[in-house]
């Protein structure tokens, strides 16, 4: 892509704000960009925080940028017409193939709802004691709040989306203010990529809790859904396409910050203080005693609202993948159900052996972040095929760069499963 194409780009996506309609248009960026600080993000940052300063900051630089690309490429397939999901059971001729994929997808969901539903025990535990027990069986309670929102408008959806970026991302503001970061290695550490065996595990969870298998699938069937909605406001396809990019930018700028955050927050509160934070309720224990009780209980109100927000678009999801990969009729209430159900089973047994809410946030993210080219793959070619994408087929440059960033998360996941399972054996 010539630099002349891409300040266009750029000052398209600038003016687009400026535009009333394209505020009538924002939102769906915010219901895709709460997968991306949900509790999964919080597991991951604050551990790679706490263990090791500010070292692993560029892997959410990286993995923010690669998503934002990701997300552009997703919500476009969408307004060309086209699911990732739907393209799959289209032009894939053996439908064996087509249900494995389907298994590993809902496998993506299941992980993607483990993390969403352990951040809601844990913030219900923290703020009202609620034990693990008990709050693993309440928090089946945000269907009712799925219900009451999808059953209106999905306009009514993006605007509660706005109110819950807006808790966690004032949350972060204050968190940031207490703790007074040393900006100097912020900046620095952003620009020092670094990877070893001790924290490649990290590093492939932040990436996994970033680039989410889930996001990815949700953002084009949203974009298509919302396609008809559009038609009515009179705007065309061309038009629509620079106001979803300025969405996604906008969106996932936040969500990149909030993410950063965290892990900038969990170094200088407990990493500066020599503090070895193993779980979340110590990282919410220590919060008081250092920078008073209001920084804990905004830490775990932030906590509870992404549980909440990013379970719905977890449910979301879960419905995008079954409609458009199978003949399954499923509605929002009872897929929910189902899913909490089945994920009940590995959050009880945790909760009876007593491993930490933690250790299983962080194995939930890289989980999915080996499940990353599942949708990832298909995404960047089909939206590279003129005769799927008409006139919004990728540019080649931007298929490259697409590729790019899905060989290096590819190859940051072999080398963790290289260093797992026979780096020790060597």
């Amino acid at each position: 892509m010539s630099l002349q194409t891409r300040l266009s780009s750029a000052l398209q996506s600038a003016s687009a704000v400026l535009d009333k309609r394209f505020w009538m248009f924002f939102g769906t960026g915010l219901i895709v960009s709460v997968a991306y600080m949900d509790p999964g993000n919080w597991g991951t940052s604050i551990s790679a925080g706490a263990q090791y300063n500010y070292l692993l900051l560029w892997a959410i630089w990286f993995s923010s940028g690669a998503a934002m690309l990701f997300q552009y490429l997703s919500g476009k397939l969408g307004i060309a017409g086209h699911t990732i999901g739907g393209l799959v059971r289209q032009r894939w001729s053996d439908k064996r193939l087509v249900a494995g994929y389907w298994l590993l997808a809902e496998l993506a969901i299941l992980a993607t709802d483990l993390a969403e539903f352990l951040g809601i025990v844990v913030a219900l535990n923290l703020l009202f004691g609620v034990p693990y027990t008990i709050g693993a069986f309440l928090a089946v309670a945000d269907i009712f709040i799925l219900i009451h929102l999808t059953s209106k408008r999905f306009r009514v959806l993006e605007y509660a989306f706005i109110l819950f970026v807006s808790v966690i991302g004032l949350g972060y503001v204050y968190e940031i203010a207490i703790t007074q970061p040393d900006i100097a290695s912020v900046i620095s550490f952003s620009f020092k990529p670094s990877l070893s065996a001790e924290t490649v595990l990290l590093v492939v969870g932040i990436i996994g809790a970033t680039v989410m298998p889930h996001a990815l699938f949700v953002h084009s069937w949203l974009m298509k859904n919302k396609m008809e909605e559009s038609k009515k406001n009179g705007l065309d396809k061309r038009k629509l396409l620079v106001f979803h990019r300025a969405d996604v930018v906008i969106s996932l700028a936040i969500a990149s910050l909030v993410n950063a955050a965290i892990l900038i927050m969990s170094a200088a509160a407990f990493y500066q203080n020599g503090i070895a934070v193993a779980t979340i309720d110590e990282a919410y224990q220590t919060l008081s005693p250092l920078f008073g009780p209001l920084a804990s209980l905004v830490f775990a109100l932030a906590l509870l609202s992404a549980g909440i927000s990013s379970s719905i678009t977890g449910t979301l999801a879960g419905q995008s993948i079954m409609e458009t990969l199978t003949d399954f009729k499923l509605g929002a209430t009872a897929r929910r159900l189902v899913t909490r159900v089945v994920n009940l089973v590995p959050i009880l047994f945790a909760i009876y052996f007593q491993i930490e809410p933690l250790q299983i946030l962080v194995v939930s993210q890289v989980i999915l972040s080996l499940l990353i080219p599942l949708p990832l793959l298909p995404l960047i070619y089909y939206s590279g095929k003129e005769e799927i994408m008409g006139e919004f087929s990728n540019r080649r440059s931007t298929t490259y760069a697409a590729y790019t960033l899905a060989l290096i998360i590819i190859l940051f996941n072999a080398y963790l499963l290289y260093q797992t399972f026979f780096a020790g054996a060597a």
